[in-house]
């Protein structure tokens, strides 16, 4: 993730820093039903393409979104069709609140590491099968940390590929029970948990140029596959596609616009549910960024769906919002 073609026309300038995919970003989580659905945008063009100078550079990144659009394979479902109680748990909202620390460190190599370390705040309620009544949970806490490692091959002044792998490792808590309703006591799903409990694989392709003096485009195919099931849980196996280009122009101002497709696996083992996981989500993000100082930068993102196919019944948002600022030492 990746690098920044600057907003300073014409610079071509390489900047660090480590974004989510979903990103890790998002990067960012598993999927929408009984999991929670993450940011899969390159939020920070700035990390594209890896680092010229050496050094560190940070991040903050917010993220939000509320996943209250219930969903049966391509449509909606509407709430009001179903009877209580019923066989089939229905959830009913979700909203998370993620705040991002990342740290980003070149070495004077092609080589450049990246660390994100994420706050969670998720607020969630659902009626449980044979429950008429809503019962909810509120957690804040650590998640799962990411760490990886890029390569970056330059190609002329204009033009790079990056290769980077790394580890998401189990730093978020997935013990967490129902406060109130009739589930209070009982686990909450493993999938909304702050944690997956599991260690996975990162790895990643990007390639990055300047096609025009004023232009600048990016793709990127990110996977993320969990290395073993704990405490019989196993989550999805995710493949992540951005595109994006930006308007290089003389302001402070610099518009993006990306298209984000993300594919999650089903969840496995007797904790998952296999049934109400997995999901195909194509999503709009235009995004702006803007030159605060000479070593500081923030954006903002609108990640809008175009696409959602779910298996199962599950929740999705009807949007994402995304913002952040970084600045180099």
């Amino acid at each position: 993730m990746n690098f920044l073609l600057s907003s300073s026309f014409p610079r071509f300038i390489f900047r660090p820093q480590f974004a989510l995919v979903s990103a890790l970003a998002g990067l960012p989580a598993a999927s929408f039903g009984c999991s929670v659905c993450g940011c899969s945008l390159s939020a920070d063009w700035a990390q594209q393409g890896g680092v010229e100078a050496e050094g560190f550079q940070s991040s903050v990144r917010y993220e939000y979104f509320q996943q209250n659009n219930l969903r049966g394979g391509l449509h909606s479902v509407a709430t009001g069709g179903f009877t209580y109680p019923g066989p089939d748990e229905i959830q009913q909202r979700t909203y998370s609140r993620s705040t991002w620390i990342g740290l980003d460190w070149k070495t004077g190599t092609p080589w450049s590491v990246s660390l994100q370390l994420p706050y969670i705040n998720r607020w969630h309620s659902t009626i449980a099968a044979g429950d008429t009544d809503l019962s909810t949970s509120h957690a804040s806490g650590i998640g799962d940390a990411r760490i990886t490692a890029r390569y970056q091959i330059r190609q002329g002044n204009e033009s790079s590929w990056v290769f980077q792998f790394g580890l998401k490792l189990a730093t978020g808590a997935f013990n967490q029970n129902f406060a109130t309703g009739p589930e209070a006591g009982n686990p909450l799903d493993r999938g909304l948990q702050l944690g997956t409990g599991t260690t996975d694989l990162l790895a990643g392709v990007g390639y990055y140029a300047r096609p025009a003096i004023n232009v600048g485009w990016f793709s990127q195919l990110l996977f993320q596959q969990p290395l073993a099931s704990r405490d019989q849980f196993l989550p999805s196996s995710t493949v992540t596609w951005n595109n994006g280009v930006r308007y290089l122009n003389t302001s402070i101002l610099t518009p993006e616009l990306q298209l984000n497709a993300r594919w999650d696996s089903h969840e496995t083992n007797a904790q998952a549910d296999y049934a109400n996981s997995g999901d195909l989500v194509v999503l709009l993000t235009p995004g702006l960024s803007a030159d605060i100082t000479h070593n500081i930068n923030a954006f903002a993102y609108v990640q809008l769906p175009v696409l959602q196919k779910v298996n199962g019944i599950q929740l999705e948002p009807r949007y994402l919002f995304t913002t952040g600022v970084r600045w180099k030492w």
